[in-house]
Order: structure tokens, then sequence, then C-alpha cells
């Protein structure tokens, strides 16, 4: 009897899971193995949400004769010590593009060949993997476009079915699932929730391009949380979606992982050569960007958004982090550990590349872009429900105005309990 490892890690899924479904096809018994390790960086969102995801896939795995084996230490060590006890073969496991992930990946090969393990590292967190095109003299893409074409020409593997049987060696442990945080969010966790916001979401997919920028609508997929744990696979959801505009942003995923593969500083250190980063080091302004009291209100409606439910929508993301680096000259690292603090979707890829895109020391080939907040809001959340729904204390003020109270008359302005403006619009 064969009996073969699959540590999960950011594919916390049964349907179209490579290392799962080949397991399954080689080896009579297979260990589905979770390692919560203490060494990676969590919040209250994230553990609740991590906890559901772990319920339903031990659900999942139930329902198939199955289960899940949980520990608690080092990966590496926990998924040997496993494979030792239960005499498998070898282990399976997804690959990943941060720098924790890439040495976690190259100690588990060094123990493997160590215990004489065969290991199977398999991509599913991206629909391509980092490396799989280069340009001509380079080990990856710097800008997107020809990224674009490239990645799309390639195309991507069919969709693998769910295992019907997961059979457990004799014996095993199961441990206990980690302890989920306090946070209330608004999005359950899992891949059974994951699937039905696919199933509702892909039928109005088409509208998308249209609908992206909608602050109040907020008709986005809400999606990037159940990507990024691995609870709906990337190829899935690129092959139900109707949208090539939702199929870019798609592939800008797969672009950040890839100049994340081989730029693995880029959460630390600006990736455009000769970047002049002169930041301002003003906590007093930090701190009421990360509040919400900014005394713009777009932006403080975003910033609202993102402490209350761990996620924003991805226009309010732009003009807030427009407004940390360019209008406060305050450090885009500073506000991406922000948001890697309370984002459920907080993938290290994205959240750096896109910090540094609009910081100007990343990869827009335009790095002198600027958002104007206000001109956002009043092309984006043209009639302010948006703000009033996260800024209460202008909830009174009708239509546009609520993104201008600068401009109310000066006995209102008194009365408001909202902030002065922290800096120019």
């Amino acid at each position: 009897m064969r009996t073969g490892v699959v540590l999960f890690t950011r594919d916390l899924r049964v349907h179209d899971n490579p290392a799962l479904h080949t397991a399954g096809q080689i080896a009579d018994r297979v260990v589905p193995l979770f390692v919560a390790d203490p060494a990676v960086p969590s919040s209250p969102n994230r553990r609740r949400f991590l906890r559901e995801c772990l319920d339903d896939l031990r659900t999942s795995l139930r329902e198939r004769g199955g289960d899940l084996v949980v520990r608690l230490g080092d990966p590496v060590a926990e998924a040997i010590k496993v494979a030792r006890d239960t005499g498998a073969f070898g282990i399976g496991v997804c690959a990943d593009a941060s720098g924790f992930a890439v040495a976690r990946e190259r100690r588990l090969a060094q123990e493997c060949a160590t215990q004489r393990l065969s290991l199977k590292v398999f991509n599913g967190v991206t629909i391509v993997p980092p490396g799989a095109v280069r340009p001509a003299g380079s080990d990856h893409y710097r800008v997107f476009t020809p990224y674009w074409r490239a990645w799309s020409a390639l195309g991507h593997r069919a969709e693998l079915p769910a295992p019907t049987r997961v059979t457990l060696p004799d014996g095993v442990a199961l441990g206990r699932l980690p302890a989920g945080g306090s946070a209330t969010g608004l999005m359950a966790g899992g891949e059974s929730e994951g699937r039905r916001r696919l199933a509702r979401w892909s039928g109005t997919s088409g509208a998308y391009a249209e609908m992206r920028d909608d602050l109040a609508g907020d008709r986005t997929s809400r999606l990037s949380a159940y990507l990024h744990f691995g609870c709906v696979s990337p190829i899935a959801v690129a092959s139900r979606i109707a949208s090539e505009t939702y199929l870019r942003q798609l592939c800008w995923r797969d672009f950040y992982h890839q100049v994340l593969h081989a730029f693995p500083e880029l959460p630390r250190r600006a990736y455009r050569t000769g970047a002049g980063e002169q930041w301002r080091d003003d906590p007093d302004a930090l701190a009421a960007w990360q509040a919400g009291q900014t005394g713009i209100p777009i932006v403080d409606a975003g910033m609202r958004q993102l402490a209350a439910e761990g996620w924003m929508h991805n226009r309010a993301r732009l003009v807030t982090a427009s407004y940390l680096t360019k209008h406060l000259g305050l450090d885009w690292r500073q506000g991406a550990e922000w948001y890697a603090s309370l984002l459920l979707d907080a993938d290290v890829a994205n959240n750096s590349g896109n910090w540094q895109w609009v910081a100007g020391t990343g990869n827009d080939t335009r790095p002198y872009r600027r958002f104007n907040p206000i001109r956002q809001a009043e092309r984006f959340d043209p009639l302010g429900v948006y703000v009033r729904r996260w800024v209460p204390e202008l909830a009174h003020i009708p239509g546009a105005a609520v993104h201008r109270p600068w401009d109310l008359p000066a006995a209102e302005q008194r009365a408001l309990r909202y902030p002065k403006l922290l800096g120019g619009p």
C-alpha cells in the first residue's frame, strides 16, 4: 500500500488541486496535511478566515472518506515527521513565489533528499507558473502588456476534478484546527463559499468592464481572498468568466508573482532602478491615514472599509495608496505593511507590486502617475453614496457635495465632527 502526503499551503481546496489529484492517482492512501506555522504573519481577520477555510476543507475531505491532519510548528519538520510516521514514499506541495515560500520549498527538498523521500512541487497558486513565459534575454517580464500577450498565447491546463475518495492510513492523529481570530468580517472563508460566489458572479462577469469602478455599487467579484487562500483555483475562475477585462486582472496577479519570484526583495526594496525615494517621516500623518481621519472623504471611506471588512474596493485602494505616497509623501512600505495587517487577501506579490506601481517605484511605465482623490471621488462615486456609507459624520451632506466638506458654509463646517484637511486635495 503506497502512502503519499499532500502538504496544503495556499491551496485549501479539493477541486482543481494538482497535488491532491496526483496523490490520489499514484497512492493508495493519502495524508492531507496542514501545518499551522507560527512564523507566518497573520491578523484576527485572516485567522478567522483561515479557520473557516480549514473547517470547510476538513468537511470536504470527510465527505470523501478522509480527513485533514493538522500540526503546529515548522511545516518542513512536521511534514517529514508525518511522512516517516505513515511510511509515505513522498510529499506533494503547491509552489509559491514569496521568498518565505521558496525557502520553505528549498528546505523541504533538502530534507526529503536526506530522508529518501520523493518531492513533487505543483503549480496551483497561479494560472501560469512564474518563469513559464520569459522575454528574450531576461528571466522575467518587467512590463505588463508584453507579458499579457505571451500569457494569453500560452493558455492554461484544464481543470482537475475533485477526488471521489480519500483514504487515510490507519492510526494517524488528526490534530486540532488552529484557533480563529475574533474579527467578524463579512466574507465567510472556505472553498464551498468561494465556489458559491464564483457561480453567482460568473453569470454577470460580462459586465465587469462597465461596473468594476462603481464604488457605491460594489459589483466586483470579491474573490481575491478566496484566490489568496486557494479556496478557488485561478484556473477555475478563468474558465468561468466572460470578461477579458477581468481575465487581465488575473493576468496581473500572475504578472506580479513572476516579478516577485525574480525579485524577492519586492516587499522591501524599490523595483525600478534609479527610483528616487525621498519619503517624509510623519507618524501623525500616517496614523491619520490609517484611521481614516485625513479630512479627504473618499480616502477616509476606503480606509474605514478596510478596517471594518478586511477588504477594500480596488479603486479605493488606488486612491488611498496614491494619497499616502503622492500627496502625503510617506513611504509606500508603511502603506503596504498596514494593508497587509488588515486585508484578507494580503498577498505578498500583489500587495507589494501594486503599492510599488502606485508609488512610482515599480512596474508602472508612468512612474509619476498621480491620482487626484477629489476627481476620482466625483467620477467613481458621483452621488457620494460610498462616502456616506463609511463616513457617517458626513451622512447628512447630499450628493456630490459630500466630497468637498471644506466648501460648506463656515457654520456648517464648524458643526462637523470631521477632521480638517491633512493634506491639500
